[in-house]
């Protein structure tokens, strides 16, 4: 039976294809209100109120405006886009949350290098950590660290939390964005080697949090560690772009620093947060980290995950390239 009071969906604004967005349109077909949390009241949040949601306008680092948002709701998904101000927005509404009372879930999507990302393993030796992470890279990225952190905040909370943590999106600005520019002349320079790993569409994070906000209860206190269907290289990830634009593209590995220079550094220059995240993104896969596979996703939904040529088919950046 469908949810009568409103379930709070933040990061609502996301361009068409994102996990919070799909989240709260796969929730609203399925019957239930939904109210979605946004920055701006421009022509995302009008989108979203002709879909049927309910748009709050509000600042995630304002408390006055979270408890404002939650109001009625009983059931909470919170996400926010990448901020070194992350674990602020997260306290803030663990803290409204606990003010509110009767809440049944706080479904929070985690993203971070789930293998070795516990607390005995930060604490290990710089040489000991350079070495668990691949040999490029000691130490893990603000905002991997910032997600940790709000792990533990809603842990001591004592609130009902579900962490969905999801490994590399195929969706992340890495392979749908700062990828794309080397596209034009049939390659597909890419900073990963021959390492493998399994990249998660972001549609099947998406129908699992709307799964748990439906039903909440045989989740409480889980931790959920999602992964895409196989391991794949830079000569499949070729392959599928190759496929989806329906013409030759080889695969071209490069230096993992020149690269993050050249693409990442020109691109996010007035981003420092998110050109470190991305940075640290490349150098933990380059040294063989992501490299896992789990089975959580189809034990869930009772279905293999969704392919990375099928999350690129369906990509908005990826159709227009398909579309020239």
């Amino acid at each position: 039976m469908p949810e009568r009071n409103p379930i709070l969906i933040t990061g609502a604004a996301g361009e068409i294809g994102g996990v919070s967005r799909t989240t709260a349109e796969m929730l609203l077909d399925q019957g239930h209100p939904v109210r979605t949390f946004v920055r701006q009241d421009d022509e995302r949040a009008h989108s979203l109120r002709q879909s049927g949601a309910e748009v709050f306008v509000g600042d995630l680092l304002n408390v006055a405006d979270v408890t404002a948002a939650l109001k009625g709701c009983r059931r909470i998904y919170f996400s926010m886009s990448l901020s070194p101000y992350y674990t602020d927005a997260v306290s803030l509404m663990a803290a409204a949350v606990r003010a509110q009372g009767g809440i049944e879930v706080v479904v929070n999507i985690s993203e971070y290098e789930q293998s070795f990302m516990t607390f005995e393993k930060m604490i290990a030796p710089v040489e000991e950590r350079r070495s668990w992470l691949g040999g490029l890279v000691a130490d893990w990225s603000p905002q991997q660290r910032a997600h940790w952190v709000a792990e533990r905040v809603l842990e001591w909370s004592g609130l009902p939390t579900v962490n969905v943590r999801a490994a590399f999106f195929v969706e992340n600005p890495i392979l749908t964005w700062l990828a794309l520019e080397s596209l034009a002349d049939g390659e597909l320079r890419l900073p990963f080697g021959t390492q493998r790993f399994a990249p998660i569409a972001g549609y099947d994070v998406a129908e699992v949090c709307a799964k748990i906000l439906a039903d909440p209860a045989p989740h409480i206190s889980k931790s959920y560690e999602l992964t895409g269907p196989e391991l794949r290289d830079g000569h499949g990830f070729a392959e599928d772009f190759g496929a989806v634009l329906g013409r030759k593209i080889a695969y071209v590995p490069d230096d993992v620093e020149t690269w993050n220079e050249t693409y990442i550094d020109s691109a996010m220059a007035q981003y420092p947060h998110i050109a470190e995240h991305l940075k640290t993104l490349t150098r933990l896969v380059a040294g063989g980290g992501y490299r896992g596979v789990t089975d959580q996703l189809e034990t869930l939904l009772g279905r293999p995950p969704k392919t990375v040529r099928w999350a690129l088919e369906n990509h908005p950046r990826i159709q227009k390239l398909a579309a020239v």
